[in-house]
């Protein structure tokens, strides 16, 4: 799937690739860079678990916007 968005001049608009379920993505959190593995994708954004909390035993999930990530290779 890929989604378009319109870039700054007026008629530019880019094609970018969206996340599939599995794949592995990189983005930035709070000025750190993360890798994960996407479990969700909706229109606007993924749902990537990119961890696990050993003190709340349970996944590091969180919701990065498509222009906010790279899909790794």
């Amino acid at each position: 799937m890929t989604i378009s968005c319109f870039g700054k001049d007026k008629g530019e608009v880019k094609k970018m690739a969206t996340a599939k379920i599995g794949d592995i993505i990189t983005f930035k959190r709070d000025g750190e860079s993360h890798e994960g593995s996407v479990t969700g994708v909706r229109e606007n954004s993924v749902i990537v678990q990119y961890g696990y909390s050993k003190e709340k035993d349970e996944p590091l999930t969180t919701i990065v916007n498509h222009k906010n990530y790279k899909i790794k290779k």
